[in-house]
């Protein structure tokens, strides 16, 4: 809103829109509406004209076999940090390193923050909660609480935000809530680019012999990019890059969903003895809206095929829930608000790592000197357990970390490493190390753990 007439001539100038402009807005027209008529229009779009010289595409051989050409890279960036995946666990890693002073660069291959807690409309947080000595006790604290602190601040941001109760926030303020965080942190951001090769040094380590992550080749509407750096952070939760490396790892499936919202759920007057119907979901923060989960068959999350043919069945299955939700007498005002844009995929690729966690050891309390974070239960019903940060090492390759659901562990921890919360965990730990790594000179698998724990909780990280 405008304070003054005066204001909003300067603000229509300061666009280069002109008297004509002001004037048809006065009229209803948007300035949008006003700049795409093309009578008046005179700024008219300018560009440069290409030859086709730039391209050196693949060639489909006399055998059948597509080649590649070798081609040089163009680097985009230079960095202390790269963080590929801006997840929970990837936004978590970027503000921990930005905080310790070294350049950070984030990578991210939707136009949004927040991965499956925005894009896939994932809205349940839960898993930050542990049951000790009769009382529930919240484990995950540090960058993961404050952004539930900050949620509470903004209006419809966050629910349930109570005493061992799992709270639910919006996908829209934690979309705006992460640009905030990330830009104060003054972090490099390139979104819209998709991971899709790992730059490797020249020459493996000479500690270890194991080959050396460099950096990262981004995929973009330009052409592949290279982003060079010291350490990186692999949180695309598909393990891309430590893919692309060759790291170790396991290759898992499991339920693929998709995610909805619907509307109008305040509007609903059903008749006494009404049954209620199924596919309602969960509460969210905004009044009337509910958010509605999707188990979905286990396949590979990494096929293309697969993410095709489910995206088409989901929707369709979507769409006939919501039908059948409306012809229930008295929710006939229900409708489908959104599908959510990212597929929900709950694992992939898995790390073999320094150190797997696993189920009896989690049951059993076992403790590790390496510890860099604590991991809770869905419903905070029984005890915490460790994220030794050996779990964040792939076995095989250097100066490379991961963090989120990829992290090195058996699939009977997958429903426990996959929430995000403890993603927030992981993520916290792993920008932490990789920045203490940079400062110090030195790989990943040698970074001082002390130093790590004590930067940890000097962010109000919690470690048992």
């Amino acid at each position: 809103m405008f304070q003054s007439d005066v204001s909003r001539r300067e603000w229509i100038k300061s666009l280069g829109l002109g008297v004509g402009a002001a004037a048809l807005t006065s009229v209803g027209l948007t300035n949008r509406e006003a700049q795409a008529d093309f009578v008046h229009k005179e700024d008219k779009t300018t560009g440069k004209l290409l030859d086709g010289s730039q391209a050196n595409p693949s060639t489909l051989q006399a055998d059948g076999v597509v080649a590649r050409p070798a081609v040089s890279i163009p680097k985009i960036s230079e960095t202390d940090v790269l963080v590929v995946g801006a997840g929970p666990a990837g936004c978590c890693a970027a503000i921990a390193a930005a905080r310790l002073g070294v350049k950070v660069t984030l990578v991210e291959r939707y136009g949004h923050f927040g991965g499956l807690a925005t894009g896939g409309l994932v809205l349940h947080i839960l898993g930050h909660w542990t049951k000790q000595n009769g009382e529930k006790v919240q484990v995950v604290q540090g960058i993961g609480e404050e952004m539930m602190q900050r949620l509470e601040a903004m209006p419809y941001g966050i629910i349930n935000r109570e005493h061992g109760k799992n709270p639910t926030l919006d996908a829209e303020a934690y979309k705006y809530l992460l640009v905030e965080m990330i830009t104060e942190a003054n972090i490099e951001v390139f979104l819209h680019s998709w991971c899709c090769d790992a730059i490797m040094a020249d020459s493996p380590d000479p500690k270890t012999g194991n080959p050396i992550v460099r950096g990262a080749i981004v995929q973009t509407k330009s052409g592949p990019q290279a982003i060079v750096a010291k350490q990186v952070v692999d949180t695309t939760g598909d393990g891309d890059v430590f893919f692309a490396a060759g790291a170790i790892h396991t290759q898992r499936e499991y339920d693929i969903g998709l995610v909805s919202r619907i509307g109008n759920l305040d509007r609903v007057n059903p008749p006494e003895g009404t049954k209620r119907p199924r596919h309602l979901g969960d509460a969210s923060p905004v009044p009337g809206v509910n958010w509605v989960n999707m188990a979905g068959p286990s396949l590979d999350g990494c096929d293309p095929r697969v993410l095709s043919e489910l995206e088409l069945k989901h929707r369709k299955q979507i769409w006939k829930q919501v039908e059948e939700v409306r012809s229930t007498p008295g929710y006939e005002n229900v409708y489908l608000m959104e599908t959510a844009p990212q597929i929900g995929v709950r694992i992939t690729r898995v790390i073999e790592g320094v150190e797997t966690l696993t189920l009896e050891n989690a049951k059993a309390g076992k403790t590790y000197d390496d510890c860099v974070g604590v991991g809770g239960a869905w419903g905070g019903d029984h005890i915490g357990w460790q994220i030794p940060y050996g779990s964040l090492l792939p076995k095989n390759v250097e100066n490379i970390i991961t963090a989120g659901r990829s992290i090195s562990a058996e699939p009977l921890m997958s429903d426990l490493v996959r929430v995000y919360p403890n993603c927030w965990a992981s993520g916290h730990s792993a920008g932490v190390a990789a920045a203490v790594a940079v400062k110090s000179d030195v790989t990943a698998r040698s970074v001082d753990i002390p130093e790590v724990r004590k930067n940890l909780l000097a962010q109000k990280a919690y470690l048992g």
